[in-house]
């Protein structure tokens, strides 16, 4: 029995030293294979770093205005007689637009211009004869009273038979009316939009840490959704003298040439106001800077010589990014011209890795868009 158990022990001595000696066969395998494998390539895509022109700016945000703009509104209540515009035309300073009913108005003027002559000639009658001291001072103050209260009240009567007939204060374009022939309007009902947007204005705010930099004057591009791709150029034109204490924001006004009349008021707008141009700058794709919390960093392809062999290797070097704009960074740093940058590939990088450049047939557009 004892015999039994002792060749027990020893087989399963062995096959538990086979299977481990075999383990450590594997894995010696394995750790030599590794050793002796190459570097692996990281594929990247590069570009060559080259000294540029950076337009600096300082971006904010407003809301377009016309040159001059108002609702037109009635002073005085009564029925819409006329009509003398078109919807969305154009017009000019001092168009009729709308013409209230006055018949009452014009009647009444018209029998006080008829008094008028019975009584200027009555006053110059009675001033003769005070003269000749054949009236009293009496009569003839009431013949002058008389008379120059019947010239005041055609003056009245022609102002307000002038205030039922509403002009066009200035050129412009009208909108849509609100109000129809024969319609009875209170006083103050709005009737239309004229504005004039021959030149649109555009008020924006800025940081006051900004004001050294602004100057009447200075030239604006303005965004709007409508044409997103194209800049309206505009020139400063005022700014607020003081700053608003609760915010610590200037308010700046400019004016803006709307020739082709794309600018409407209303519209939510992004400002960038043109700094001098700064030459001889590195501007980089924001692709190609790892941003992180302790700091921004790029990769700089070298070619290095190993075993005869030229290889390349990126070096992971500090920058600092001064400004963006869109897709494009200004940096500052360890940089020179001609220095090839990674652009795209940093995610499996480190410092010294080996690395292949490759074609980033991705921002490659086709030559012919696909048709669906």
């Amino acid at each position: 029995m004892k015999k039994w158990t002792l060749i027990m022990l020893i087989i399963a001595l062995l096959a538990f030293g086979s299977v481990i000696g075999f383990n450590i066969m594997v894995k010696g395998k394995i750790a030599d294979a590794i050793a002796n494998m190459p570097e692996p390539e990281s594929p990247v895509t590069t570009m060559t770093l080259i000294t540029e022109s950076w337009q600096p700016t300082i971006d904010a945000i407003g809301f377009v205005e016309p040159n001059q703009g108002v609702t037109i509104a009635n002073e005085l209540s009564g029925v819409v007689s006329e009509i003398n515009f078109e919807n969305g035309s154009t017009i000019s300073k001092g168009h009729s637009l709308i013409v209230l009913d006055s018949k009452v108005e014009k009647a009444n003027l018209k029998g006080k211009m008829v008094q008028l002559p019975a009584a200027e000639a009555d006053f110059k009658r009675l001033t003769r004869l005070y003269k000749q001291k054949s009236v009293s001072k009496q009569d003839l103050d009431n013949s002058e009273s008389k008379y120059l209260a019947l010239k005041a009240d055609i003056e009245s009567l022609t102002a307000t038979i002038d205030r039922r007939e509403i002009d066009a204060p200035f050129d412009g374009l009208v909108g849509i009316r609100s109000v129809n022939l024969g319609e009875y309007l209170q006083a103050g009902t709005d009737i239309v939009r004229l504005e004039d947007i021959s030149t649109m204005k555009i008020r924006f705010t800025v940081p006051q840490t900004q004001l050294p930099r602004i100057s009447t004057g200075q030239t604006i591009h303005v965004f709007v959704d409508a044409y997103p791709e194209q800049p309206f150029e505009g020139k400063i034109s005022a700014i607020e003298p003081a700053v608003f204490y609760q915010s610590g924001l200037i308010q700046i006004q400019a004016t803006i040439p709307n020739i082709d009349a794309k600018l409407r008021s209303g519209m939510f707008a992004r400002v960038e106001v043109l700094l001098p141009e700064m030459t001889n700058q590195f501007v980089l794709p924001q692709t190609a800077i790892n941003f992180t919390l302790y700091g921004n960093s790029i990769y700089i392809l070298n070619e290095v010589s190993e075993d005869g062999e030229t290889v390349k290797r990126v070096k992971q070097i500090n920058v600092e990014v001064l400004e963006r704009n869109g897709n494009n960074a200004l940096v500052t740093g360890e940089l020179k011209a001609n220095d090839q940058i990674v652009t795209s590939g940093q995610i499996r990088l480190s410092n010294n890795s080996k690395v292949k450049v490759t074609e980033d047939k991705a921002l490659t557009p086709p030559a012919t868009m696909p048709q669906l």
